[in-house]
């Protein structure tokens, strides 16, 4: 028998996500699905996304990819082009890219086609990562309305604070202030904006993470939001033991107990994807009951509490985290956060829809 460890990607939710976004206003929806559909698998995502718009992604090969499995959205790359030599396959697969530095811009001489170019340029409003100041933007303009390769021109930028307390008005004004002058598609918003700012949500909207059925605040769960889990990360006990007060689990013995205790194992490690940093106390669900980990995460197991799960043995169900079990939840236990879990699933991990 094969490793019991698993994800599972219930497909409807992700289209019951996609439905909450696309209530939420008349934006455009570009479904974001890089990073391999945020560890969800790039192909099934896209192909349960068809109602979206467009989708977006980093890498030009997997945006060829799925050119060539029939989508006919439009695909954007998200950072744009890393080599002139790109700007073949861009034109070869009608891919719309991101323009978000000098280098880009003096590069697209190279495109073969005239007139056919589907350009996002971005805006530097503060977050100051990818971007063009607004004060370079009119000259960016100016060379891209010229350009004898480019057919539109729609201006982006990305809020830094939209999950926080302090909010996008600063970044949202200064994004005004400039698109104010031209007569253009505007795209602002990521999942957070989308859901708390109607005001950036423009011509095209972004959702992420709560595609997949996380919520991007800590103050509101993805469930209160109308959204539903996309993966569920499971597996089973494969060993069960009783041990006395004062002894330890796992590397460095960093869980002692306190009294008799009821232990499992689960097979499920850093290998795998869960955070090696998960500490003890980190919820995890063993016959749809809720119990904690226990010790330190090893490479292909980890220790869970069983004291109270009386019908819990070997063979037993584990939820890492999705039906049941929000991934935030365990993210913010484990002291990060929930993209960063989703997206650490490992190749190893079989993956069913």
């Amino acid at each position: 028998m094969p490793r019991p460890i698993h994800a599972r990607i219930n497909l409807d939710a992700l289209k019951n996500n996609l439905r909450v976004a696309r209530r939420l206003g008349n934006s455009r929806i570009m479904a974001v699905i890089k990073a391999n559909a945020y560890g969800h698998g790039l192909l099934r995502v896209a192909e349960a996304l068809e109602e979206a718009e467009g989708v977006a992604l980093l890498d030009v090969h997997d945006a060829a990819q799925l050119r060539e499995a029939g989508s006919r959205q439009t695909i954007l790359l998200l950072e744009g082009f890393f080599s002139p030599d790109d700007l073949q396959l861009i034109a070869e697969y009608d891919l719309t890219t991101v323009i978000h530095n000098s280098q880009q811009l003096a590069s697209l001489d190279a495109y073969p086609r005239r007139g056919s170019l589907q350009v996002w340029l971005k805006v530097n409003t503060g977050m100051n990562r990818l971007g063009f100041t607004p004060e370079e933007i009119p000259a960016a303009m100016e060379h891209l309305k010229s350009h004898r390769a480019v057919r539109d021109v729609t201006l982006m930028t990305h809020f830094s604070h939209a999950d926080e307390a302090e909010g996008v008005a600063r970044q949202l004004e200064r994004f005004n202030g400039l698109t104010a002058t031209y007569r253009t598609p505007c795209s602002m918003a990521n999942s957070a904006a989308l859901l708390r700012y109607p005001a950036t949500h423009g011509d095209w909207v972004r959702p992420g993470i709560m595609l997949y059925g996380a919520s991007p605040f800590a103050d509101t769960s993805a469930q209160q939001l109308g959204l539903k889990p996309v993966m569920t990360l499971g597996s089973e006990i494969i060993s069960v033991r009783e041990i006395k007060a004062g002894e330890p689990v796992g590397y460095a013995g960093l869980f002692r107990a306190e009294q008799s205790t009821r232990i499992g194992v689960v097979a499920c490690g850093y290998a795998d994807g869960y955070p090696r940093h998960a500490p003890t106390g980190t919820p995890i669900l063993v016959n749809w009951q809720r119990t904690r980990t226990l010790g330190r995460v090893s490479m292909d197991m980890l220790g869970v509490d069983l004291s109270n799960i009386a019908d819990a043995q070997v063979g037993s169900r584990v939820v890492l985290w999705g039906e049941g079990l929000p991934v935030e939840e365990v993210a913010q236990a484990a002291g990060t956060i929930s993209y960063e879990l989703l997206c650490a699933l490992t190749a190893r991990v079989p993956v069913g829809y």
